[in-house]
Formats: C-alpha cells, structure tokens, sequence
C-alpha cells in the first residue's frame, strides 16, 4: 500500500489539496463530485453513471469491508477517480476478497486520501462541481491545474453510447441473498428489452426476480429493431453524461412510447423520456449524489429515502400537458418522476433499484410490470 506517497488535487479553480496515493500512479481528470453514502464504495465506482467524474466520498472511513467480485454494477471501474478522507489499515468482512487499495491499483485507478473531504464537498456545494485532476506519487501542481482546466464538462458530452454494450445480450440473474447469493431465472412471464445507456446489474436482477425475460440492446439501437424483438414492455437505463445530445435514443424512445410499449426510465432514462416527450433538461449546480435523498411520491404524499446519482435534471416548467410530476426532491424540489397521460410510460430520476442505499422505492418495477400485464390483458380482450 503506497501510504507514504504523494498525491495532490487541483481544481480548475485552482483550490489545492494535498494527500497520499491509494490507487494507481499518474493522473486523472474529469468533473469533481461528492457522495453521501455511508455504504457502498464499490458499486459506486462500477456505476457506468460515473464515466467521466472523480467521487469524493463524505464518509470519512473508506475500505474496511474490503471488494468482491459479487458486489459490482458493471463489467469494470467506471469512475475516472477516487477522492477519501481515511483508508481503513485493514479489511474485515468475510466477503471480502482484497482490499480497495489493491482493487484500485489493478483497476488503473488513480485515488488520493488524507485530504479534508468536509472542505471539498463545502466548495463543490458553493462553487458547484467543476473539473479537477488527481495527480498521484508526483506533486505537479501546475500540470494538475492545466489538466482540470482543460477538461471539456459534461455539458454536451454523449457518453450513453460510449459506455454501452456493443451487442445484445440476455440476462436471467435474479436479486442476491445471504444464504443463496444470486440467483438464476429461467422462467419469465414478460419479455423486456432494456437500453443499455450505462446499466446497472441491479436494475437488471430486480427485473429477472419479477418474472422478465431481459433483452439487453445498444443504446443506438432502433425503433425497428427492438419491434422485432417483440417485447412486452421497454427499460431505459441509467447512464453517464447529458442527456440532449443523445438523439438516436430520443427518436426510438418517441416511437416506442407513441406506439404503445410500457416504457420504465431510470436516472438518463428518465431524462431521455422526458426529451422524447417534448419537456427540457438543463445542467444542476453540484447534482445529486448519494443515498439519503428524501423523495416525495406526489400522489400518495408518502416520503422515501432513495439513491440518487445524477448531474442533469427535467425542468418541470416545461413539461407538456400529456406529462405528470409524479415525485419531488424533499431536498431543493426537483423533479424526481414522471408519467404519460396518455401512454403507459414512466421514470424516475433517482435509483429504486438501490445498490448502494435503500430499496423502498422498488414498487416502480412492481409498477412497470402492472403496466406490462395491462396493456397484455388489454389485448387478449380486444
């Protein structure tokens, strides 16, 4: 463990802070976030929802349950860095398999420690995110801050068709549990085709434990390809980067949901139908980050502690009158959840599917599938 080496974060603003290496040596650069979960740090740095940012975790005490390979989102490290106040000495957990340092290191990841994340997170929440560059085992304060200021933003930047799978693929591993792990399904009662915009295995298994057969596709992929898979019912999923630019998703999703397919967003996929709706997004100030949001259900007036991860939100004043708010952020009265009036389609900005942070929000799938069986139900009568 390189605890005795140097590393430094400098801002595009040029704020500096100095710690040591945990990770990979060299440097790194993308736009500087903070997180609030306690819990988690693995399944946070597989969210392909990270491409592209650096995640300080407010929680001071990082590492001490160590990594597995049950506990990823993804195929690989999505996070462009890592920013801790402590790294736990040891690991201690009878899952654990490595320790986050080792983790990081083979993963070509580049993290610091030993800076004053409480003082990090008050600037981004001042200031709003911004670049930075990590740079670990070297103390190049001017080549960091030429770096952070170079980075272009995520403003603009498509990164749903970067980070998506290259073919289709199927997927039949249900929810995990202490005594079984993950579980296989092989029988299904729906057929979902799910948009790989950044997905997370999670989403994946809670669809599988709901009796779907799952169909993962590309995110460019077309109208008429996913009609001829003949699907039940249609997922759009998380993913990194901003929402507009992705247009090839904006025009099938238009499509699908005009024809009729129950349609389920999640985080981008949200976003993306809001656009294909005719409502707008727009870029937050620092985001949402973390495990402890409150979320309002604004039909049933109920509060949920949810998961978020998200940079761009749906700006409410320009919904059409065919979309329905149907959650808010108890935080700053964001919207948080959408529906069609006029077709059986649906989203949420923030994660039902947890993982990090809590499940109470996974009555959407339960939602999605009503939907699915409806519209199923509709045509046996017709």
């Amino acid at each position: 463990m390189s605890r005795n080496m140097s590393a430094v974060l400098v801002l595009a603003d040029g704020t500096k802070f100095r710690g040591i290496s945990i990770g990979a040596p060299g440097l790194t650069a993308g736009e500087v976030v903070f997180n609030t979960s306690m819990t988690g740090y693995q399944e946070i740095l597989t969210d392909p929802s990270y491409t592209k940012q650096i995640v300080t975790l407010t929680y001071p005490h990082i590492g001490n349950v160590g990594v597995n390979k049950a506990d990823v989102e993804s195929d690989k490290v999505y996070a462009s860095g890592l920013i801790i106040r402590d790294l736990a000495m040891i690991d201690s957990n009878f899952r654990s398999e490595q320790t986050l340092s080792k983790y990081l290191k083979e993963n070509h990841i580049v993290a610091i420690a030993n800076i004053d994340t409480r003082k990090l997170t008050r600037h981004l929440r001042e200031h709003g995110s911004q670049a930075g560059c990590i740079i670990a085992e070297s103390e190049d304060d001017k080549k960091a801050h030429q770096e952070a200021k170079a980075f272009p933003g995520l403003s603009g930047m498509d990164l749903a068709k970067v980070v998506s799978c290259k073919k289709s693929y199927a997927f039949n591993q249900g929810e995990w549990s202490l005594s079984n792990g993950y579980s296989n399904h092989l029988e299904s009662d729906h057929h979902v085709v799910a948009f790989d915009y950044g997905i997370k295995k999670n989403i994946l298994r809670m669809l599988v434990s709901r009796r779907c057969k799952v169909t993962i596709v590309p995110a460019e992929t077309s109208y008429e390809e996913v009609v001829r898979l003949k699907p039940d019912g249609v997922f759009l999923s998380n993913g990194p980067g901003d929402p507009e630019p992705c247009d090839y998703a904006i025009k099938a999703i238009k499509q699908l949901v005009d024809d009729g397919y129950p349609t389920f967003g999640i985080c981008l996929g949200h976003q993306l139908l809001a656009l294909a709706s005719g409502a707008k997004t727009s870029k937050m100030k620092f985001g949402h980050h973390g495990a402890n949001h409150p979320v309002q259900d604004l039909k049933t007036k109920r509060v949920f502690i949810t998961s978020q991860n998200h940079g761009f939100t749906v700006d409410q004043t320009s919904l059409p009158k065919n979309l329905v708010a149907t959650h808010q952020s108890l935080f700053d009265g964001s919207l948080q959840g959408i529906e069609r009036s006029d077709q059986p389609a649906f989203s949420f900005q923030g994660h039902p599917e947890a993982s990090p942070g809590p499940s109470e929000m996974s009555y959407l799938f339960d939602h999605f599938i009503n939907l699915i069986e409806k519209k199923k139900k509709g045509y046996a009568e017709a």
